[in-house]
């Protein structure tokens, strides 16, 4: 398998680090104190081609693959996580599987206005009483006349303040459990629908997370997603691709507390002499470099797998590799973030240093997108009904 990033894929990388560097390092703390996402960014991201990196040209995107988005989310990663998980939750769990799951007549109603930046999109799957047991939710969906009557809650939802439509999951036939879910196209201004509360969190500070309530909200029967009752094929369809995007995104994290790290240590001296030349620091910047490696090919690999899986190939590799991806660069980022405090001491304890962003920031990829408990029990499911796979 070929890992190795194409010429077009650099040029994009580059286009994206040049673009962060402009227009959000500059704000990235001011992001991160108050607590905002500036409202103007959306356009920005829009008119870069960003939002629509994973969208078909047809949908007014750029058309490319899952590495390719894998490769953005990393340099976004790098300069503001908050940020890049914003446009994450937009482009992969919105348009994504928008454009993977709606028929013409929806994607051309959205798309468009999504890559542009006009409209921001979210995804309501998780509720109070329905985290990892996803197939759990109590959100109800009642058919009257020609719509449905949404009644229920979704927490912890990335972009619900902000976003003007939300693909969310109800039950249409509560008795069926998995089988009676439907996925359906809620728009910002539909009757009964609100978003409760912006939910303060202690990292990715800037990217605004909500409740999503749902009081007898009428959705037209032209917004199912997908077919009804078919929600879990949505579901399940965009999990391995959302695992390997969101990995790209906290490898960006470990290298940035790398580059920091390494940064610091060349200039602080102690005893005489920079405190890169210590032993003991030469080894923590060595296996940080080391374990972020091992993540990067991972990712790599992974997202080359879900992207052939998710064009219609046919995969079963990919489910155990996603996952592992995302575990283990979970847990490689919260050792890195946690190692380069410990090279900055006592000023990387303080706000005056960006490594405290990261270290706040990291520590959702062990916890979002499934935590890492559950990722463990995903592999070693797979490796005992399917075996090692090569």
């Amino acid at each position: 398998m070929d890992l190795e990033v194409s010429n077009e894929q650099k040029r994009i990388q580059k286009s994206v680090r040049e673009f962060m560097l402009k227009e959000v390092e500059p704000i990235a703390d001011e992001i991160d104190k108050n607590d905002y996402f500036p409202e103007d960014l959306w356009k920005k991201l829009g008119k870069a081609e960003i939002l629509g990196v994973n969208v078909a040209e047809e949908y007014g995107g750029s058309g490319y693959d899952v590495l390719t988005t894998v490769l953005v989310m990393e340099q976004m990663g790098r300069i503001s996580p908050s940020v890049a998980l914003s446009v994450g939750a937009n482009i992969n769990l919105c348009a994504h599987n928008l454009e993977k799951n709606g028929n013409e007549e929806q994607k051309r109603q959205y798309l468009p206005s999504i890559c542009s930046g006009e409209i921001v999109g979210c995804l309501g799957l998780t509720e109070p009483e329905a985290g990892s047991d996803a197939v759990g939710i109590q959100t109800t969906a009642e058919k009257t006349g020609d719509d449905y009557f949404l009644n229920g809650s979704k927490t912890f939802i990335t972009n619900a303040p902000v976003a003007d439509i939300a693909l969310v999951y109800a039950k249409t036939e509560p008795e069926k459990g998995a089988k009676g879910i439907t996925a359906f196209i809620v728009e910002k201004g539909f009757e009964g629908f609100s978003v409760s509360k912006n939910i303060e969190k202690i990292g990715h500070r800037g990217s605004p997370t909500g409740e999503l309530v749902f009081n007898n909200c009428r959705v037209p029967a032209e917004n199912v997603l997908g077919e009804v009752n078919q929600g879990i094929k949505v579901m399940m369809r965009g999990l391995d691709v959302e695992r390997v995007v969101v990995a790209g995104m906290a490898l960006g994290i470990g290298e940035a507390a790398l580059e920091l790290a390494l940064k610091y240590s060349k200039q602080r001296r102690q005893f005489g002499e920079k405190i890169c030349n210590f032993q003991l620091v030469k080894a923590k910047l060595a296996d940080m470099y080391t374990q972020l490696e091992a993540s990067r090919y991972l990712i790599y690999r992974a997202a080359v797998l879900a992207g052939n899986t998710d064009n219609g190939g046919k995969g079963t590799v990919v489910h155990k590799i996603a996952a592992a991806a995302i575990l283990f660069t979970a847990e490689t980022v919260t050792k890195a973030v946690d190692q380069s405090l410990q090279i900055h001491g006592g000023y990387g304890y303080t706000m005056d240093f960006p490594i405290n962003r990261f270290y706040r920031d990291a520590k959702l990829y062990e916890i979002g997108a499934g935590t890492s408990e559950i990722r463990r029990i995903l592999i070693a499911n797979e490796l005992i009904k399917r075996g090692l796979g090569y």
